[in-house]
């Protein structure tokens, strides 16, 4: 438990320290709590790194509180065309065909790796990292975010509610639709409609998901198990142009510093 307020600052990395910093901050978050794991993934440097992050903008979250435990607090990597061409792909696309996303001709900005320390979970660090995130979205005129978010596991039992829920009710339309590679691709209508239960399907939800769906987000076609992260994926696709008001409000508070 923090025993101080939080002062939060949301700002672009502007060195490779500011870079290395959020791949320390992943690779606490997800290698050393979640078991992922990766070919590039230093154990000797604790940083949670791969072939992307040099090519990749990176959005931070700071505590400049002078007690702050940890001043990078959380992180978002994200990419955009000029990204993607300069890395040879998106990182979606390891895991899903992107093509319909791709011929779109919408300004797409992809969202991933996002992270929080442990100690500023459930309080106002997302919602602050979200929200310098719409500024950079507003002043770049992004209009379709997308990307990898995980259930933490690679066996479907226990995901069955969820990813059926999703499949029945937040299906992305055809025209922006991911879909799931065939070397990894699982379907998600694992229970016919009449067998789903919303709550329980919302209870065993991660909460970035659910916060992409209050928004307003959808999903690609299929879920896609990555046995290095030990999670089943799905990709969520949010245009902004369709944010329900009153989450689009939220979603805008504060900004970048």
């Amino acid at each position: 438990m923090l025993k101080h307020s939080p002062e939060f600052v949301v700002r672009m990395a502007a060195t490779p320290d500011d870079v290395a910093a959020a791949q320390r901050l992943r690779y606490a978050v997800f290698v050393e709590e979640l078991g992922a794991d990766g070919k590039l993934v230093d154990h000797v440097a604790r940083r949670e790194a791969d072939a992307f992050d040099p090519f990749a903008m990176h959005l931070l979250l700071e505590d400049v509180h002078p007690h702050a435990p940890a001043r990078l607090i959380g992180a978002y990597r994200l990419m955009d065309r000029d990204c993607a061409a300069k890395a040879g792909r998106f990182y979606s696309e390891t895991e899903f065909d992107l093509t319909a996303l791709r011929n779109s001709n919408r300004r797409i900005l992809e969202l991933g790796r996002a992270c929080v320390h442990a100690d500023y979970r459930g309080g106002m660090a997302m919602h602050r990292i979200w929200s310098g995130l719409a500024a950079f979205v507003l002043d770049k005129k992004y209009q379709i975010l997308f990307g990898v978010a995980s259930f933490y596991g690679t066996d479907l039992g226990p995901l069955a509610q969820p990813l059926s829920y999703l499949q029945a009710n937040h299906l992305a339309s055809p025209d922006l639709a991911p879909v799931a590679r065939p070397s990894g691709a699982v379907a998600m209508d694992l229970l016919p409609e009449e067998a789903i239960d919303r709550k329980a399907a919302m209870v065993a939800t991660p909460a970035l998901i659910k916060a992409y769906l209050r928004l307003g987000g959808s999903v690609g076609q299929g879920a896609f198990v990555d046995h290095d992260f030990q999670t089943t994926d799905v990709c969520l696709v949010l245009d902004t142009a369709e944010m329900d008001p009153q989450s689009r409000k939220l979603y805008l508070a504060g900004g970048l510093q």
